[in-house]
């Protein structure tokens, strides 16, 4: 027995919901344990190549499956790729900010736990809020201003607890301080290349999966260059897939699948769902943190994380607005608080 409209739509927003939740702590609690583990470690910026490696084809598979054939696949290739090169060069720049975020993203992993890296990961909003002003030329309503500050204190909270050494009965080769500024420069990253692809995509008739293609075309040789220009020594003394075995295998396909099934499910997902996910995944990712990585909560983390989680609902709450009039309006764009493509 099928669902009816508002049954189908329900339990598509349920999807979206877990499927968020679990997609944003599974990569904390998943990137952390990659890097706390014992047994041979594998070279990060050969995980990130990888993972471009296998977004490409994910991308290649939805693609195909909008096209319907092979043929029309590599007719959609070769018109809106080989043909229109100025606009595949444009996406050069996102392509090589994505990857130095996700290089960053491991080496905060490598220094941070997975609650506090978690919850500092979310100054996206703040980044992604100021580039949009900046770029865009968007307004921001006063409740997301005073979301921005709340979201600013909480995570300087955060960090502050973090250093207690009782906090955290994590590694003691760590560096607090690099994986702090390594998340919030992959904030900015992920902020600036975010609104740029919003930029470059507005008046743009090309599809998100065939611009996942051409991130991922173009991300493959920077990254490569990148591996080696920063772990040449590495590769070429212990091989490029040095330490690579099934859980790491499945960390790259949980990078690279990840994103594109979240920018599958997100549409059915308001605001405010896209909220209460990741403040569920804050929080499982905190609860996670004290069994797998003995993380101790402290008074001040849970003050931060509180606040943080505060601002995210409040920086996506949209007010009320009056009956519905009989006459025509005009329909405004929404500011997106989020840019899913990764």
């Amino acid at each position: 027995m099928g669902l009816d409209k508002g049954g189908q739509s329900s339990y598509l927003k349920y999807v979206s919901l877990v499927t968020l939740t679990v997609q944003n702590s599974a990569v904390a609690l998943s990137m952390r344990y990659a890097r706390t583990r014992a047994g041979d470690m594998f070279i990060a910026s050969t995980a990130v190549v990888m993972a471009e490696f296998v977004k490409l084809l994910a991308s290649l598979c939805l693609v195909y499956k909008d096209e319907g054939s092979l043929q029309h696949l590599f007719m959609a290739i070769y018109t809106q790729i080989w043909q229109q090169k100025m606009d595949t060069l444009k996406v050069c720049v996102p392509s090589f900010i994505y990857l130095v975020q996700n290089n960053l993203l491991y080496v905060s992993a490598s220094n941070l736990d997975a609650a506090t890296y978690q919850v500092t990961y979310q100054m996206k909003i703040l980044t992604t809020a100021m580039f949009a002003v900046i770029i865009l030329r968007k307004q921001l309503k006063g409740t997301q201003w005073i979301a921005l500050v709340l979201l600013t204190a909480g995570v300087a909270l955060v960090q502050l607890s973090s250093s207690d050494k009782g906090s955290s009965g994590s590694s003691e080769h760590q560096n607090r301080l690099l994986g702090c500024v390594a998340a919030i420069s992959a904030c900015c990253c992920s902020g600036f290349a975010g609104i740029y692809f919003e930029k470059i995509l507005k008046g743009s008739d090309i599809s998100v999966w065939v611009r996942n293609v051409q991130l991922s075309f173009l991300s493959l040789p920077l990254g490569v260059m990148t591996a080696f220009a920063n772990d040449s020594t590495s590769i070429l003394d212990k091989g490029f897939f040095f330490g690579y075995d099934g859980y790491v295998f499945y960390l790259v396909v949980l990078n690279a699948v990840g994103g594109l099934l979240v920018a599958m499910v997100v549409k059915y997902a308001d605001n405010i769902l896209k909220g209460f996910a990741t403040s569920l995944a804050i929080v499982l990712s905190t609860v996670a943190s004290v069994f797998m990585f003995n993380f101790v909560i402290t008074f001040q983390f849970a003050v931060g994380t509180a606040l943080v989680i505060g601002s995210i609902f409040l920086y996506s709450h949209e007010p009320k607005k009056p009956a519905a009039n009989p006459m025509p309006v005009e329909f405004h764009e929404e500011l997106s608080t989020e840019h899913m493509v990764s």
